[in-house]
């Protein structure tokens, strides 16, 4: 049992966030995700999900992953080098390097998990035979860029962070340290920002890459399956394909939203992390369900290019109309559409009232992002009808003149 002093601190953290209306509340749904939700007994159009190509409920993925449960299962039990692996998960890899033209991809249990892992595994190893590591990682990636960062040893390498997309500032980094005896240098991004729906500079960083000897890792989660002409993320849609040394990505978003994730790359580093990889070789395999959903869902963007199509289009139409409106978006065209709000309190209340209008939307605000940066992050998806999209923008109208923010 721990002790009243902890107890206390629990509490009181608990209590202070609930007092600054910045407690976080998860909504029940009693629906399968897409377009339209039940919270509780309510029906909601759903603008908060990654659901982008809306085939987190799509019959072909249903039907694939119920297979899968009958053919093998719920799991296997254990890690893929000690129990066996089934034919899914190779082929599901083999699809992830076809794709993004990679020589070969490893599966995780998430995208996080395979963040976490990689510049670990990588730089742990290189520092055990005598050499030293540096990455250079920008401010605003991903949290679980951060965590990976923070759990590669201070010792086995040096972090630099660059300001948000200042390349200026990053080659300057990158000169600096041209002189030091470095084994492995490593820039990482995120391919879209998923609090700003931004695109990185990713063909002037493939460049920096070039000239400065570095891998370049890009986590895409957000790029699959909205960005470039057929999907393959934001490495397709800048036109670097095949010049991104790792590329990290998930199947929890556009490709089924099931769960899992993935590290791309060339053989032999797909090779090596799956011996280092600690996620990998210490902790289940991911599901047969998720593996085989995942599989329907890429076959399904592959086969069905029109989703895409009605995703841009979704998402120039929305981001055109809530400008109309009078609100302050990031500008871009992807379909995460972040409405800045500035106040936390202010963006709280204005979530909690516009699902009591209809319409789900949450609010984020630090430390998720940058302190007095609090927005709504409206979610786009190729399953949103206009008629979906103009009784959002309706009740956004509404509320937010009710909260005098527009």
């Amino acid at each position: 049992m721990y002790s009243r002093k902890l107890s206390e601190i629990i509490i009181t953290s608990n209590q202070t966030l609930k007092n600054k209306g910045l407690f976080k509340i998860e909504q029940l749904l009693n629906s399968p995700q897409g377009a339209e939700v039940k919270v509780k007994e309510k029906n909601v159009l759903m603008f908060a999900a990654n659901n982008y190509l809306g085939l987190a409920n799509h019959p072909k993925v249903i039907t694939a992953a119920k297979k899968a449960l009958d053919d093998y299962g719920l799991g296997l039990s254990s890690v893929r080098f000690i129990c066996g692996t089934t034919p899914l998960h190779r082929e599901l890899e083999q699809a992830v390097a076809a794709f993004l033209q990679t020589e070969d991809a490893i599966l995780f249990t998430s995208c996080f998990a395979a963040n976490e892992t990689f510049f670990v595994a990588l730089t742990n190893y290189v520092h055990e035979q005598g050499y030293q590591s540096v990455i250079y990682s920008d401010e605003l990636n991903h949290a679980s860029i951060i965590d990976g960062l923070k759990l590669a040893g201070k010792d086995s390498c040096v972090k630099k962070i660059y300001p948000h997309q200042n390349l200026e500032a990053l080659e300057k980094m990158l000169a600096e340290n041209i002189v030091l005896d470095y084994a492995i240098k490593i820039i990482v991004t995120d391919g879209v920002f998923s609090m700003e729906g931004e695109l990185a500079k990713l063909a002037e960083l493939t460049k920096l890459a070039e000239k400065y000897q570095c891998l370049l890792f890009v986590d895409d989660s957000h790029g699959l399956g909205t960005c470039g002409k057929t999907g393959r993320g934001s490495i397709e849609e800048l036109n670097v394909m095949n010049k991104v040394d790792v590329i990290a990505g998930t199947f929890s978003k556009s490709l089924g939203g099931g769960g899992g994730g993935f590290l791309a790359g060339k053989q032999e580093l797909i090779d090596f992390l799956r011996q280092k990889a600690r996620p990998y070789t210490f902790s289940n395999t991911l599901s047969p369900v998720i593996v085989a959903g995942s599989l329907a869902a890429f076959k399904i963007l592959e086969q069905q290019p029109e989703l895409l199509k009605q995703l841009r289009d979704n998402t120039e139409y929305f981001r055109i109309e809530i400008k109309k409106l009078g609100f302050k978006i990031i500008d871009g065209h992807h379909p995460i559409v972040p409405i800045m709000i500035k106040d936390a309190t202010l963006t709280q209340k204005f979530s909690a009232r516009l699902l009591e209008e209809g319409v789900y939307i949450t609010g984020l605000w630090f430390p998720v992002v940058p302190e007095n940066t609090a927005r709504l992050r409206a979610q786009i998806s190729a399953g949103h009808t206009k008629k979906n999209l103009d009784f959002a923008l309706t009740v956004l109208a509404k509320v937010g003149k009710d909260l005098k923010i527009i």
